[in-house]
């Protein structure tokens, strides 16, 4: 059984960093682009990051470009989320994915993709 395992989250001050992580059980990573995911509450999940499959191709929510990094270690079968200067509108929980649409203008989980885990509580607040 597919099943990707978030982790990282915390608590942490507004400027401060996390590095997320994405593991993998029943599924090489490396044959698939990877998604970070995001839904805070009472709004839609959005699209943060995303990964081709050989880490050259990369695409991220515009808000997030130039503080957040995504990356992947395709021999450990993890994908991270490296998240700097955090602002409190990051504040959510946070998914990754498999076989995201992975296109500069359009970041989005895969129709009908329905193989969400439990995420990781991002919380950026003084």
């Amino acid at each position: 059984q597919v099943q990707l395992v978030e982790s990282g989250g915390g608590l942490v001050q507004p400027g401060g960093s996390l590095r997320l992580s994405c593991a993998a059980s029943g599924v090489a990573l490396e044959n698939y682009a990877i998604g970070w995911f995001r839904q805070a509450p009472g709004k839609e999940r959005e699209g943060v990051a995303c990964i081709g499959t050989n880490g050259w191709r990369k695409h991220y929510k515009g808000s997030v470009k130039g503080r957040f990094t995504i990356s992947r270690d395709n021999g450990a079968n993890m994908v991270y989320l490296q998240m700097n200067d955090l602002k409190p509108e990051d504040t959510a929980v946070y998914y990754c994915a498999k076989e995201p649409v992975c296109m500069e203008t359009r970041l989005q989980p895969r129709p009908g993709y329905r193989n969400w885990g439990q995420g990781t509580q991002v919380t950026v607040s003084s």
